[in-house]
């Protein structure tokens, strides 16, 4: 650790060592270097795809970025709530968030214990951002938890030349309001410039208790001439919503598919009755500092600095629960009623610093990245009907846990162009990770521990490119991946269980994951016409895999399975066959399966008596097919621009459609149809139109007002898209008992939007 301490010294001192010469001419734009590190060149040998600031404005304002992305090949996307607001998850070539690396300007977002990026922290982020690029695959080396099946790398590095102000509403369905304004100064004479933007989403949710009160701000203050860049970022999400993770089962699904379990408990009459503040609750503030500079013609230096900081809780109303449950010691154990929260505090810091070397056949990248979070988990009791309003709560400790996890990553990255039609890649990448955890969790159970990892990701390929329209590569990469928190915790819970009940246990047994990840691809672009294949084969070892289950606080929870693997191809076009008409298609066929696959049922006592007992019973299915990851994904759409020769603002009129097909997909490893999620598709609906204003006073552009009406699931398809499930061996009788939860998507619904650019 000291030694990369002292490299990260070193390397702030290197803009002072190599100054060189003033160059002549234009130099590479300084604000794009701030992200070049974690993504792919045109040449890489990375499969992946590039999502523009237009494609990212143009989307439903109802949507969080992941929404946004759903049309890219080999993603399926889900709201719990039903709609776009709340809490949206998505999983690439069938991996879930907890495998995809997220980086903005080349900071990780994931969340260092659970891996997990909670995209309804930062709504509306994708008006912030400048591009996305979509890695799929192992991808580059990137700071963070590993990325395994894909990456997002997310940029807000975009200076514009001139002042710009922006301002967009939408209202729809389900009492959905939506509200952002932007402005912006431009690049200034003297080499200044500020941006800020704000956005405010309401919503009732489709589902009870889905609503949603969310906030974003987004403010950038820099400075830049030809050879320095120096950038003040700040980045703040806020989101109130109801509790949607439950779920419900099918039977409830047919009765009422809005239905919503969260809050639910019964009065003293015997009336169902709903707690109003069910909710989850978090705050956000990312902090970053960047400085660029341009030593040489060749040679760029930037260094970021992070600060995130992260508070909120969980409330939620518990009905039935004894004294003891929140660790309150009484003579008599009774059982009540109680309002908690579950909350968390906790830092991120970050360096990450990096050098980047170019020349006319070579290309060479070496970088650090250091950081460090420190995470409370803070439980509290708010009121209980058996000690009443006058007990004094706040002196009880429920329960008090921290996480402290330290990473050190280092790389170097080299592309050369040995023939003018060849690229040579190669990648090295280390990662140490310490982590320690202390205190007792929820339910009492020490969660002390301890422990390191250090992984070296290798990654190489070669990429043709014989003409300007035509790429073929090939690469193999390397990669592991730490277990999570929220593993580690089920894991020694359920040690600490077996061990009460006096049954032999291993521990703590999770294994880091491993996958070689091999890409063959395709890509050709003309005029009118680009297409791309790609195969993809991701074989794993020790995979940490979801059993189905969630923890009480809506987790997944894993275990390692020692063979499994991901293979398949994905294919992409697009043609713009007329003037007025462009075609976008793209699938992916893929097998995903488990070697040899056990499944460990937990035993409880009786159908009245669910405590876990520490047994388990091995059942052997075979190979199978990995939960949640559908063989066959694809979408099509269409746009059609049917007056874009007229001389007036008809030309502007857009319209579009699109639809998704997601193919059967399973809720446990199992291959079990009564825990599976049928195929669905589902088919959206764009029309918009740009009103061109007065012009401008100061800028060299004309005002616009843009109308856009978005018809979201428009043959009404009641469906649901996401699930979990349960099951458990009954001693009483030797049988298996199981259960699902499953999140209906809405039907036909609508969002109209507004924005004016001035």
């Amino acid at each position: 650790m000291r030694g990369f301490l002292f490299f990260a010294a070193l390397m702030t001192l290197i803009p002072g060592i190599v100054q060189g010469a003033e160059p002549e001419g234009t130099v590479e734009k300084l604000d794009s270097a701030v992200v070049s590190t974690s993504r792919a060149g045109k040449s890489t040998p990375v499969t992946y795809t590039m999502v523009s600031r237009e494609e990212l404005h143009e989307t439903n304002p109802m949507n969080s970025l992941p929404m946004a992305l759903a049309l890219q090949p080999s993603v399926v996307t889900v709201n719990e709530g039903g709609t776009g607001l709340g809490y949206s998850k998505m999983t690439i070539r069938g991996s879930k968030g907890s495998q995809i690396n997220v980086t903005l300007n080349g900071i990780t977002l994931n969340d260092a214990e659970s891996q997990e990026v909670f995209w309804v922290n930062i709504p509306a982020l994708s008006g912030m951002l400048s591009s996305v690029q979509l890695q799929r695959g192992l991808g580059t080396s990137a700071a963070g938890p590993g990325a395994f099946g894909a990456s997002i790398n997310m940029s807000t590095a975009s200076v514009g030349a001139d002042p710009y102000a922006s301002v967009d509403l939408g209202y729809g369905s389900y009492g959905t309001f939506t509200a952002s304004a932007s402005v912006g100064t431009g690049l200034t004479r003297s080499g200044l410039y500020f941006d800020f933007a704000y956005s405010r989403g309401l919503t009732d949710g489709y589902i009870r208790n889905a609503y949603a009160d969310v906030q974003s701000a987004f403010a950038v203050l820099g400075w830049m001439n030809d050879r320095n860049s120096l950038r003040l970022t700040w980045l703040f999400g806020d989101q109130h919503t109801g509790i949607t993770w439950h779920g419900i089962d099918l039977a409830q699904y047919e009765a009422d598919r809005r239905y919503n379990p969260a809050g639910e408990y019964y009065d003293q009459y015997g009336n169902v009755r709903y707690y109003d503040n069910d909710t989850d609750n978090y705050t956000q503030h990312h902090l970053q500092l960047n400085y660029t500079r341009q030593c040489t013609d060749r040679l760029i230096w930037t260094t970021t600095f992070n600060w995130t900081k992260g508070d909120g809780y969980y409330e939620n109303y518990k009905a039935g629960k004894r004294l003891s449950k929140y660790n309150f010691v009484f003579e008599e154990d009774s059982k009540g009623d109680f309002i908690v929260q579950e909350a968390m505090d906790n830092h991120y810091f970050v360096l990450n610093s990096d050098l980047k070397y170019s020349s006319d056949r070579l290309a060479l990248t070496a970088g650090i990245n250091l950081s460090r979070y420190d995470g409370d988990h803070i439980g509290k009791v708010l009121w209980s009907d058996i000690l009443g309003d006058d007990y004094d709560y706040a002196s009880h400790k429920w329960y008090l846990n921290n996480g402290l996890k330290q990473e050190a990553n280092a790389f170097v990255r080299a592309e050369w162009n040995p023939l003018d039609w060849m690229t040579a890649y190669a990648d090295l990448q280390y990662r140490g990770v310490w982590l320690d955890m202390s205190g007792p969790e929820d339910d009492q159970v020490p969660l002390d521990y301890s422990t390191q990892w250090q992984f070296l990701n290798p990654r190489a390929g070669l990429s043709f490119h014989w003409d300007p329209r035509q790429k073929a590569y090939v690469s193999a990469a390397l990669g592991h991946r730490e277990p999570g928190r929220s593993d580690i915790k089920e894991n020694i819970k359920n040690a600490w269980i077996a061990d009460q009940a006096g049954v032999a246990n291993e521990g703590v047994s999770l294994k880091p994951e491993k996958m070689l990840d091999i890409e063959l691809g395709y890509t050709f672009a003309s005029e009118k016409i680009s297409a791309s294949a790609n195969i993809y084969l991701m074989e794993y070892r020790d995979m940490l895999l979801e059993t189905g289950r969630l923890s009480n606080v809506g987790y997944a929870i894993k275990e390692n399975v020692a063979r499994s693997w991901r293979r398949g191809v994905e294919l992409a076009a697009s043609w713009q066959a007329l003037a007025w008409l462009r075609a976008d298609a793209n699938l992916t066929l893929s097998v995903n399966r488990i070697k040899d696959y056990t499944d460990y049922v937990q035993h409880v006592d009786t159908y009245d008596n669910w405590s876990e007992t520490g047994k388990t019973t091995a059942m052997n299915y075979g190979t199978t097919t990995m939960l949640m990851s559908p063989s066959l994904t694809g979408m099509a759409r269409l746009s059609f621009k049917p007056w874009c020769h007229a001389s007036n603002s008809l030309k502007t009129i857009e319209l579009s459609m699109d639809g998704k097909y997601v193919g059967k997909q399973y809720m446990d490893n199992t291959m079990t149809d009564s825990r599976s999620i049928p195929a669905y598709f589902v088919s959206n609906l764009g029309i918009s139109y740009s009103l061109p204003l007065r012009r401008s006073l100061d800028f060299d552009r004309d005002d616009s007002i843009r109308i856009a009406l978005y018809v979201n699931n428009v043959f009404n398809n009641m469906y649901y898209a996401d699930g979990w499930c349960w099951k458990n061996l009954v001693e009483e009788d030797g049988a298996v008992a199981d259960g699902i939860g499953v999140y209906p998507q809405a039907p036909i619904n609508c969002m109209l939007k507004v924005s004016w650019n001035f």
